[in-house]
């Protein structure tokens, strides 16, 4: 199933999961910023070095970059969980809008990793 313009039309939000020094989360960001020219969505950044919640660094440390894709709450706040759609590393374009499609949908993913 494809979703329509109306369905485009919701937000998704967008946890990237990232450390200093790192070249593939430079490559993220990029792929991140090309995707909302297209589609613009809510966005989120942890470095899971700095950041309060221990749980990020446990879970992610050596695995970044790793991106969240969730459907927006609105006017709730929000902060992702480790079950959300996922892609770690290298990702394209094409990856991440067919993650938001599926979180529009609540669809369970075919594309997580973790």
């Amino acid at each position: 199933m494809f979703p329509t313009l109306a369905l485009r039309n919701f937000a998704c939000r967008i946890t990237l999961f990232t450390r200093s020094n790192c070249k593939l989360c430079s490559d993220a960001k990029e792929v991140l910023s090309n995707v909302w020219d297209k589609r613009p969505f809510e966005y989120d950044e942890i470095n899971v070095m700095e950041h309060s919640d221990q749980k990020w660094k446990n879970m992610y440390e050596f695995d970044t970059p790793v991106i969240h894709v969730d459907k927006a709450k609105e006017g709730k706040e929000f902060s992702t969980t480790g079950e959300a759609r996922k892609l770690m590393h290298r990702f394209k374009e094409h990856e991440v809008e067919k993650l938001m499609d599926q979180a529009m949908l609540d669809e369970p993913s075919s594309s997580s990793s973790a």
